[in-house]
């Protein structure tokens, strides 16, 4: 990565920008499963929770925000607890640049240190690509070393039509 590009963890102050890169998602395309993108604020929120216990990271180019990633329980039982889930997000305009792949790798240096075993991750698919959803995020995961463990069919339903999740698993 270049040396514009600095990973760091997330600020509060963060917050807009993060809603702002995954804005995009929530009303552009059926990767998110939100309907409604939520504010600043919900964000501030969504990164206290989340920063108790995970890590939560944030790659900037020039200082500016332009992607990131996070972990969060799988279950809330203690059965679980060396096993996370993983979400990322990168700006629409800076994808294909190994973003994507320079956040999970540090999220995941971080998740070891924590004694997370297993790392998971829900992926929107549709059989046939459209204008709402590619193979993209599948295609990264796998590429990344996640394994398909389960496919659940018409599970989620975003512009009027039922898109499927494929959980992965990578042991870390």
């Amino acid at each position: 990565m270049a040396k514009e590009y600095k990973i760091r963890e997330v600020k509060l102050e963060d917050a807009e920008r993060l809603a702002e890169i995954y804005s995009y998602y929530v009303q552009n395309t059926a990767v998110s499963f939100e309907y409604q993108a939520p504010s600043a604020n919900e964000f501030e929120d969504r990164i206290r929770k989340t920063v108790e216990r995970y890590p939560y990271i944030v790659c900037t180019y020039n200082d500016r925000v332009v992607g990131y990633a996070y972990a969060g329980a799988y279950s809330a039982r203690e059965a679980y607890n060396w096993t996370a889930t993983t979400s990322i997000y990168v700006d629409k305009d800076f994808r294909r640049k190994k973003i994507g792949s320079s956040l999970y790798s540090e999220l995941e240096t971080r998740l070891r240190k924590q004694g997370i075993v297993n790392i998971l991750a829900g992926v929107a698919y549709s059989e046939n690509e459209d204008e709402y959803l590619t193979h993209d995020s599948l295609n990264f995961h796998l590429k990344e070393g996640y394994t398909q463990v389960a496919h659940m069919k018409s599970i989620g339903k975003k512009y009027e039509r039922w898109y499927d999740l494929i959980w992965l698993q990578k042991k870390l």
